[in-house]
């Protein structure tokens, strides 16, 4: 599994699951919430792979 999640990609996908699963937790957006479990681990773990799949890398090649 090679990191394909970088830099701002990588902040969003864990604020944006943050967020929706703060939103499930207090009722706000209901069981959808929950979703949010996947961009939070893409970010976490710095792979997507629906990234992988299209091709797409965020992240800066190591020098």
């Amino acid at each position: 599994m090679k990191s394909n999640v970088g830099g701002i990609d990588k902040i969003a996908r864990i604020v944006v699951g943050a967020v929706l699963i703060l939103l499930a937790l207090t009722g706000t957006i209901g069981v959808w919430g929950w979703i949010g479990v996947v961009p939070l681990a893409t970010g976490l773990f710095n792979f997507c792979p629906a990234w992988k799949l299209l091709g797409i890398n965020t992240r800066k090649p190591n020098k």
